[in-house]
């Protein structure tokens, strides 16, 4: 069945996640969309710092958003700002350094955002990690699970009640297309078992965002929840965590614009709101969240028993949470 999932997915890919596959997918979109001002509104990007979270960032900063930058380097961060600023010509642009792999400090991050600021109207969950061996955080967590799906957990479920007393708010995570071939490890969130290959993990965390996405749906229906693949882009990290892959597929690769193309409209535009809230986005268009005939779906129970897990891992990190 895994090679089933994985020859489908990747002639899928080879189709629609490419260069190519946006540029058709283009011919579609409704330009005005994007014709929007969000002078007033603010937004959180998580990874802002370079890649589709930079990209995305210097979009919403051109538009006037106020942009919340949550990074983890200071000095590409500050770097980064500085460029974006200088773009956009937009000074409300700001820095907050925060390792989204260390959950505590995730947390305290996140409380004290509540405090300082009356408002947030747009959270994306866009900062990822792909180590390739098991490495285990000071807190004694996985760091792909850390950082992939404790740390966007910990974050969102913190903000959700400073985002429900905001004006048209919504939450957009990042996830991939990768995670169509893989179904919810219940009993192995955090690879404990067996060999640890790290794109097979990194596609794990990416359906974990998935099946997070559509519980808050479900549990919050005042935001809307949705979740996107933005396609085999040219990043920074997929150059560093897939040399091979970065190589081999080279200018088919899709530009840092062309994968934050449906952040941006998720993030902005009225169309997306229209949507339901808890689906999955590929090129600004709702697409399924299984590969048909893979057997990737999850039972009420395993998904009830997966977020158990979280809820319980994330109070012995923190304080007051839910």
């Amino acid at each position: 069945m895994s090679l089933y999932r994985n020859g489908i997915w990747f002639l899928n890919g080879l189709h629609q996640y490419t260069r190519r596959g946006y540029e058709a997918a283009v011919k579609n979109f409704e330009p005005q969309d994007l014709e929007v001002s969000v002078v007033g509104r603010s937004f959180m990007i998580t990874g802002a710092n370079s890649g589709i979270g930079r990209a995305t960032a210097m979009a919403i900063a051109k538009k006037g958003g106020t942009v919340h930058m949550v990074c983890r380097n200071k000095g590409k961060a500050e770097e980064a700002r500085s460029d974006i600023v200088s773009e956009s010509g937009n000074t409300e642009v700001h820095v907050h350094i925060v390792d989204m792999s260390e959950t505590h400090n995730v947390w305290e991050f996140a409380e004290a955002f509540k405090s300082q600021y009356p408002a947030l109207n747009v959270l994306i969950n866009n900062a990822g990690c792909m180590v390739h061996a098991r490495e285990v955080t000071a807190e004694g967590l996985e760091k792909n699970f850390a950082t992939n799906t404790m740390g966007v957990y910990i974050l969102t479920q913190t903000l959700i009640p400073l985002l429900q007393k905001s004006r048209d708010p919504r939450v957009i995570t990042v996830s991939s297309g990768g995670m169509l071939v893989q179904k919810l490890r219940v009993a192995d969130l955090q690879s404990e078992t067996g060999y640890v290959d790290g794109i097979t993990v990194y596609a794990q965390n990416k359906r974990q965002q998935v099946v997070l996405t559509q519980q808050w749906a479900k549990a919050k229906p005042v935001i809307h929840f949705s979740a996107m693949h933005p396609g085999w882009v040219d990043t920074p990290a997929v150059s560093t965590a897939m040399p091979q892959f970065h190589q081999m597929m080279g200018e088919r690769l899709r530009s840092v614009e062309q994968g934050a193309d449906t952040v941006v409209w998720l993030a902005v535009s009225r169309a997306a709101a229209r949507t339901r809230s808890g689906h999955f986005f590929q090129d600004r268009t709702l697409v399924p969240a299984h590969l048909p005939l893979a057997w990737t779906h999850s039972s009420a129970e395993e998904i009830q028993d997966f977020m158990t897990q979280l809820e319980t891992l994330a109070r012995s990190f923190t304080q007051n949470l839910m």
